[in-house]
């Protein structure tokens, strides 16, 4: 990309779009070598990663896992955990080091805290962790949505 673009509402931003913006650039002096085969994760359990994602999508909700492509995915779907990732999926900051979309993000969902909660409880957790992208665009970074989804989820699920 070789003009800089003023990001777009509610449009995400990865790879190099992404870290455009940023002076300071990262060029690997050698190939990285490939992992071997004994470290390597096999798929586990494809339902129950198919199961959660299907949940996910029905109620809007999205997961750290999978906006930062984490390779450890599906082993924790496969185990029946999951890291919500509250506030949308597009994150104010372009840290270089997070694969989590930037761009300027939609409003907050007010649906999300219920949804979030419903999840919670429908998938029987018996812990859930709860993370967001930044809000800098919030005046409170988006402190009270926090307390809301929690709040929600104590009520549902006041055992979790």
């Amino acid at each position: 990309m070789s003009e800089h673009r003023k990001p777009e509402q509610g449009v995400k931003l990865r790879g190099a779009e992404k870290v455009a913006r940023i002076p300071v650039k990262v060029v690997p002096t050698v190939e990285v070598p490939r992992k071997p085969d004994w470290i390597r994760v096999k798929m586990t359990a494809p339902e129950e990663v198919q199961r959660i994602k299907t949940t996910l999508r029905a109620q809007k909700l999205h997961t750290v896992c999978e906006e930062a492509a984490c390779p450890n995915l599906p082993e924790c779907f496969g185990g029946g955990t999951a890291t919500f990732m509250i506030m949308g999926d597009i994150c104010t900051r372009r840290c270089p080091f997070c694969d989590v979309a930037h761009g300027r993000p939609n409003a907050l969902d007010p649906d999300e805290p219920r949804h979030m909660a419903e999840t919670i409880a429908n998938l029987k957790l018996k812990y859930a962790v709860i993370t967001s992208v930044d809000r800098d665009d919030l005046l409170d970074g988006g402190a009270q949505h926090f307390v809301d989804c929690i709040k929600e989820a104590r009520a549902l699920s006041p055992n979790t």
